[in-house]
């Protein structure tokens, strides 16, 4: 810890674990985008299917990457992946 109180470690830490929750929020976004959203807007709103398949599309990649992050943990390989 340095003179001034503050954890040099602990911010590398929490800015390193914030990028990668971006870069799983950011490829959630633009995988479940491109499987469930027409690229043929014809309405301001999601129709009933898009919004039924990206509540899946991003249950099933959150719970990927929770599973994912179990299992390096429990391996001792890094990170906790996303934080989630």
């Amino acid at each position: 810890m340095s003179p001034g109180g503050v954890d040099h470690e602990k911010i590398e830490g929490a800015v390193i674990e914030l990028d990668m929750m971006t870069d799983v929020f950011n490829r959630m976004v633009a995988t479940c985008a491109s499987k469930c959203l027409s690229q043929r807007y014809a309405e301001g709103d999601l129709t009933k299917g898009e919004s039924v398949c990206i509540d899946r599309c991003v249950g099933k990649f959150i719970e990927a990457n929770k599973v994912i992050g179990e299992k390096l943990r429990e391996s001792g390989g890094g990170l906790n992946p996303g934080g989630i």
